[in-house]
């Protein structure tokens, strides 16, 4: 059997074809390419012969009912979509209503778990970055919500008359004393990523100084900018979410 993973997300779709118990086949589309040219942007690059789809949405219900259509047509098989639960894969929600969860934070722990099987600070990073912390038993401690780096340059930009809407992409990491830029571009890169990259760096203490020594394990499309800057080695997952509803599909069957 093999079967169809996609990690729907507010700026990217990603997929994987799970055979075999290996994760193959990957690769990625922007939102804005799908609003763009439409779902068979999406379609086009997604093979037909799979076993069953399982996604992971977090790109709202409506645009999940017009991907369930179009690409269980495509593929000539019902998609299923995952939903946080209580408990799952050794992993045990904090949450009081767990289906409050966003389900790919749920996905990335469970992904996280299944490798690491030890306390870990699970952080992903893309439009928004969450950081979940995860105790030696898998029980969730909680998590953290903050702006991702291109959301935190945009808010500026928004909000103010003179900061500019920089391209954060372009902007080179900096460590020592090169993070204090010269130009007002470079300060917003610097301050964005280092704000994120301060906020995973005092998770981890904060968990240490609580006697967890965790893996920090890093995905989204800031992680490898990410990866460079902070003091201690991580590890760096980019599809970590699919590796979560890998687990995930084969719990359900």
């Amino acid at each position: 059997m093999t079967s169809l993973l996609l990690d729907i997300g507010n700026s990217r779709l990603k997929w994987g074809v799970l055979e075999d118990g290996a994760i193959r086949r990957t690769g990625h589309i922007s939102q804005e390419a799908i609003r763009d040219q439409g779902l068979v942007a999406l379609t086009s690059r997604l093979p037909r012969r799979v076993s069953s789809v399982f996604a992971s949405n977090v790109a709202g219900n409506s645009f999940a009912t017009r991907l369930s259509g179009v690409v269980g047509m495509h593929c000539d098989c019902e998609v299923h979509f995952a939903r946080t639960a209580k408990n799952a894969c050794g992993v045990t929600n904090s949450y009081g209503q767990p289906r409050r969860l966003g389900v790919d934070r749920w996905a990335a722990m469970i992904g996280a778990w299944a490798e690491v099987q030890a306390a870990c600070l699970v952080v992903d990073a893309g439009t928004a970055v969450t950081i979940d912390a995860l105790d030696g038993s898998g029980q969730h401690l909680g998590g953290q919500i903050l702006p991702g780096v291109t959301l935190m340059a945009e808010a500026l930009a928004s909000h103010t008359s003179d900061l500019p809407n920089i391209r954060q992409k372009a902007v080179k990491q900096a460590n020592g004393m090169r993070i204090f830029a010269s130009d007002t571009g470079g300060a917003i890169a610097q301050g964005t990523l280092n704000a994120v990259v301060g906020a995973i760096e005092r998770a981890s203490r904060v968990l240490l100084e609580e006697g967890s020594d965790a893996t920090i394990v890093l995905t989204g499309g800031d992680a490898s900018r990410i990866l460079k800057l902070l003091s201690e080695e991580s590890l760096h997952r980019p599809h970590l979410v699919l590796q979560g509803l890998a687990q995930l599909l084969e719990n359900r069957q």
